[in-house]
């Protein structure tokens, strides 16, 4: 298993300062990213959060997972990597209008 885990189910209220003191409770917090919308700069419902260890991880699955903070129950778990985008561009398009109907 990983350090690094997922937190959905935030409340938009819920600031780094109550993650922070609720997930130092299961171990070493490393880091805490909570992710904004790019237009509104709101949260975006999510946190990503590394733990010192493996064990801290686990702990803290096990003690926060369902809990309610800010008045909604945490989802809590090990983060997955990211697929790797390759570089290419989405083309498709650029079908002719002609052929429909003839």
């Amino acid at each position: 298993m990983g350090n690094r885990l997922y937190v959905g189910n935030l409340s938009f209220n819920t600031s780094k300062e109550t993650l922070q003191e609720e997930f130092s409770a299961a171990g070493e917090v490393r880091e805490i990213a909570i992710p904004t919308d790019r237009e509104t700069g709101q949260p975006r419902g999510f946190a990503f959060i590394t733990m010192g260890s493996d064990q801290a991880a686990s702990a803290a699955i096990a003690q926060l997972n369902g809990k309610n903070i800010d008045g909604r129950a945490l989802k809590v778990n090990e983060a997955e990597e990211r697929p790797q985008r390759s570089g290419g561009g989405g083309g498709g398009g650029g079908y002719g209008g002609g052929g429909r109907g003839r």
